[in-house]
């Protein structure tokens, strides 16, 4: 069977960073006024790395460690809705289509769900999708690990993507 004839292809994005860093929060492309933000070479959004891996992993491209290396000075501080507005030209340039994302953040604190909103029209208007075909939702560890010790946070994405015809 050609791969191509398949109605559609799922990526799965996973990311985790931990809290520490003398910067911002973000997640979504928004703003969380929190402190510590989050610790990592670009802007350390987690939710929006989880959704580039996600996406990459969909079309067989690897992940955005191979396509925007942290040992490139070229991404340090980047904001993580132009890595993302990158994978989507990826994706173009490919023929391929995004169908839906899903995104769950697990982190203790802060709570996010005000920003949700926020979140996801951020990620459609980047991927030149409905705000409808885009889920942000958080849970937390039930203070296990080192999510539930308030370390850090994660993102884990799926996203759903067809083919060219």
């Amino acid at each position: 069977m050609n791969i191509r004839s398949l109605p559609a292809r799922l990526g799965i994005g996973y990311d985790a960073h931990r809290f520490g860093a003398r910067r911002r929060l973000m997640l979504g492309g928004v703003y969380i006024p929190s402190r510590p933000g989050l610790e990592g070479h670009s802007d350390a959004d987690v939710l929006l790395h989880a959704v580039c891996d996600a996406l990459l992993g969909a079309v067989a491209l690897g992940d955005i460690g191979r396509h925007f290396p942290n040992s490139s000075r070229r991404y340090k501080n980047i904001p993580s809705l132009k890595l993302l507005a990158r994978v989507r030209e990826m994706l173009r340039r490919r023929g391929y289509t995004v169908g839906n994302i899903d995104v769950t953040v697990i982190l203790e604190r802060p709570k996010i769900a005000r920003y949700a909103g926020r979140m996801i029209r951020n990620i459609a208007r980047t991927l030149n999708i409905q705000p409808s075909q885009v889920s942000v939702k958080a849970t937390t560890n039930e203070r296990m690990g080192f999510i539930g010790r308030g370390d850090g946070c994660a993102a884990l994405a799926i996203a759903y993507v067809f083919p060219p015809e």
